[in-house]
């Protein structure tokens, strides 16, 4: 019988009772199928200076592939969980496929399910998760329904539409996925090993020049290409049909100027020489925002021909920053986390909350108001452009993921239980605050 796949984890947690319990569900994953699963201890191998996010190194070997995967603190468990059955999936003494290869199934659970991203396609609403799941609605999310033609069953952890048609998703293994009818059907534009390759391009031509640090990047690249499919993608930006930005793990950043047929790294560019996990890309016009874990937030003001570091206060990890003005950054993360800067990102103001609870997602309204969601399913909204931010009466029933707002004005939000809605008469502050 071949040795049992290899499962570690790179989570991005909390301390205190939410890191133990990734921690138990990590060692407790070979239970799915004693014997044939295996799961290696490894203590956390690094904290950010003030300890509030720790990050240990994960991988899961399937088959001649190694996985690695770093998702939002609310979500490691159960990913680390689903991975464990993926792992599992062939019978006992078999070769485990490569998931890459396999397409996603229809699964009536799948709606119920967890759900890590959702967006709009025109009037129509995507959401995706979790063995290659992509859901659809076209009644506000009232109602949803399997696509049933996606070529991978990778976890997918993100996804961008520029209109009712055009759509990507992104995901582990570095995958990227192109849909041009509305997310009915999907085919693979990229994926790990491709990513790596022009990562080592990238790093080559640079090192040609002579530029200093290189060769650093250079012996990152090659690496890279030497790990496989390992590192997951986890946002996906769009500007047009043409010019979209995906970025992940271990400051993994590629673009496209062709609509997704090709692909250029652009890790150099980024002023992230200690390879920080990248959670998300927004693409504003020709501004971009980036953000990722230890304070790791990164702009451009050029459509990404170059990037400058901003600076904050805050050396924990940001999932994501929302541009409320021309001015006006809005970035969000662990710990209940909001700083507002009304400058470009000079001078930050860290915003009061009633609470500590990771914020996860945010939103800006049609009529300019803000919502912030955090892992507790709370939403948080601002009409002053962010300075201060009041609980709405409406709560998500559990953890979001990501949040949207339709034409009827409600929110639909993907979670840790699947989908839900927020009608918008709901959407106003409690009384008493």
């Amino acid at each position: 019988m071949p040795s049992p796949p290899t499962l570690h984890a790179d989570l991005a947690w909390l301390p205190g009772s939410r890191q133990r319990a990734c921690l138990g569900v990590g060692r407790q994953a070979p239970d799915f199928q004693a014997g044939f699963f295996a799961v290696e201890r490894r203590s956390v191998h690094r904290a950010d200076p003030q300890g509030l996010a720790w990050r240990g190194e994960a991988r899961m070997r399937v088959g001649n592939m190694v996985l690695n995967t770093a998702v939002r603190p609310l979500m490691a468990a159960t990913l680390l969980s689903l991975m464990g059955q993926l792992a599992v999936a062939a019978p006992a003494g078999q070769p485990v496929p490569d998931l890459m290869e396999v397409a996603a199934s229809i699964d009536v659970r799948a709606i119920s399910a967890v759900q890590l991203a959702v967006t709009r396609a025109g009037d129509r609403l995507v959401s995706v998760g979790p063995r290659g799941t992509v859901l659809l609605s076209d009644d506000g999310g009232k109602t949803w329904r399997q696509a049933g033609s996606v070529p991978s069953s990778v976890a997918l952890t993100a996804v961008c539409f520029v209109n009712d048609k055009l759509g990507w998703a992104v995901g582990h293994s570095g995958i990227v996925l192109h849909s041009r009818d509305g997310g009915e059907t999907w085919v693979r534009q990229l994926e790990g090993r491709q990513a790596a390759q022009q990562v080592l391009e990238e790093a080559k031509a640079l090192e040609a020049t002579g530029r200093e640090g290189a060769e650093r990047l250079l012996r990152d690249a090659q690496r890279m290409v030497e790990d496989g499919p390992d590192k997951p993608l986890l946002s996906v930006s769009f500007k047009n049909e043409r010019r979209g930005y995906v970025v992940g793990a271990y400051g993994l950043a590629l673009a496209t100027n062709d609509g997704g047929q090709s692909w250029q790294a652009f890790m150099a560019r980024l002023p992230n020489p200690r390879g920080k996990h990248l959670y998300q890309v927004r693409a504003d016009g020709a501004r971009l925002l980036i953000s990722g874990e230890q304070g790791a937030l990164f702009r451009s003001d050029d459509a990404g021909l170059s990037f400058a570091e901003v600076r904050t206060p805050y050396p924990g990890t940001f999932f994501g920053a929302l541009s409320l003005a021309e001015d006006t950054v809005l970035a969000y993360g662990l710990r209940g986390n909001v700083w507002r800067s009304g400058d470009g990102g000079t001078a930050w103001t860290q915003i009061a909350l009633d609470h500590d609870i990771t914020i996860t997602s945010g939103v800006r309204l049609k009529n300019g108001a803000v919502v912030l969601a955090d892992e507790s399913g709370r939403l948080l909204r601002s009409d002053d452009h962010g300075r201060s931010f009041s609980a709405l009466k409406a709560k998500a029933p559990n953890a979001v993921t990501a949040l949207v707002q339709i034409d009827d004005g409600a929110l639909v939000m993907s979670g840790a239980r699947g989908l839900s809605r927020v009608d918008a008469a709901q959407l106003v502050v409690t009384e008493n605050q």
